[in-house]
């Protein structure tokens, strides 16, 4: 599954001399680490107290009423009742069983999920504007036994959201279909607002860490096919592309330099916003964290991204990449640029 939004991982590397200390956890190309990693509790900034009582109590009973569920939950995510206070949440399409398996994910596998609910669209709508959402991640599962990916099903979840809740800004974290562009133009034919494709780690290790069926490149070549199936009209309104966005894990033992150069390609792919955050390990049969990377390094990789030129950076290691203060940049960036609160999407 190529949605780490959802599960909670993040990472940064280190400066300068505090390289050489992450050197012995490193893989070898095409090589999955095996034990070793990190041993011991885990640091205090990544103690959180558990979410509960006030809105989030509230939205969750609401929401177990109707029978509907949420990313947020499901994964644990620790910014969650921030997230929910604050009008954002992350759904999941497409159901609980990816085609996939990933290293760094603990969402249950199968070569033939069960068939999409065709409800589905309509039950996300119905979350957004039960939740009152400001905001709204739609992100799924990989379902490469379809033969769209599932991208049709995707742009129907965000027509009906944007019929339901019509001032929501809708983001899609998405599969890479494979490198289907005909695919694409069917997600990006809904128009949402951004478009989220995860890198998850430097190219190095990508294959230690994503399913062999996901690439650095086709990754990369999806967010720059984005910006330029918007300019052409897929996207957004009046010729405008969407806002792509995109999300490392750091702590698998990827090198600074590394890191470098993967935020420069995906500059270069165009990408406006990246979150980086700290891996953590789901179970004892995924990855070792190869390091926990401090709060001071994350903001220091959120200032090299910034000098690189994203609109926004968000950087830390409780972060995951539909975290809420990324939002509220995302927010300030379309008020800019499409001025009319009125309308979320097209004239603006």
């Amino acid at each position: 599954m190529d949605a780490p939004a959802a599960l909670g991982y993040k990472v940064a590397s280190h400066f300068g001399s505090a390289e050489s200390s992450v050197s012995s956890t490193i893989a070898t190309p095409g090589q999955r680490p095996r034990g070793g990693g990190v041993s011991g509790p885990k640091p205090a900034w990544l103690k959180i107290k558990a979410p509960g009582g006030g809105e989030y109590g509230r939205l969750k009973g609401l929401l177990r009423e109707r029978g509907l569920h949420t990313v947020c939950e499901e994964a644990r995510c620790p910014n969650v009742e921030e997230c929910w206070g604050g009008g954002t949440a992350t759904l999941m399409l497409m159901g609980d069983t990816c085609t996939r398996g990933c290293s760094f994910c603990a969402v249950k596998t199968a070569r033939r999920p069960p068939p999409l609910d065709p409800a589905e669209p309509e039950k996300a709508a119905e979350s957004v504007v039960l939740m009152e959402l400001d905001y709204v991640v739609l992100t799924s599962v990989d379902r490469d036994d379809l033969p769209d990916g599932g991208a049709a099903h995707f742009a129907a979840a965000v027509a009906a959201v944007r019929r339901a809740s019509p001032h929501t800004l809708i983001e899609v974290l998405i599969p890479d279909f494979q490198g289907d562009r005909a695919a694409l133009a069917t997600l990006l034919a809904s128009r949402p607002d951004v478009v989220a494709q995860n890198l998850e780690t430097v190219e190095r290790l990508t294959h230690p860490v994503r399913d062999p069926r996901a690439g650095y490149r086709q990754t990369l070549d999806l967010l720059a096919a984005v910006k330029r199936g918007g300019a052409a009209g897929g996207g957004a309104a009046g010729g405008r592309s969407p806002f792509t966005k995109s999300s490392l894990m750091l702590g698998l033992g990827e090198r600074p330099d590394e890191v470098r150069a993967a935020m420069a390609d995906l500059r270069a792919s165009g990408v406006d916003f990246l979150t980086l955050g700290q891996y953590l390990r789901p179970t004892p049969r995924h990855l070792p964290v190869a390091v926990w990377v401090t709060p001071q390094e994350f903001d220091a990789w959120r200032l090299e991204g910034e000098a690189l030129g994203f609109r926004y950076v968000a950087s830390g290691p409780l972060v995951r990449s539909s975290y809420r203060a990324g939002e509220f940049a995302i927010r300030a960036a379309f008020e800019t640029t499409h001025p009319d609160p009125t309308h979320p999407q097209g004239e603006r």
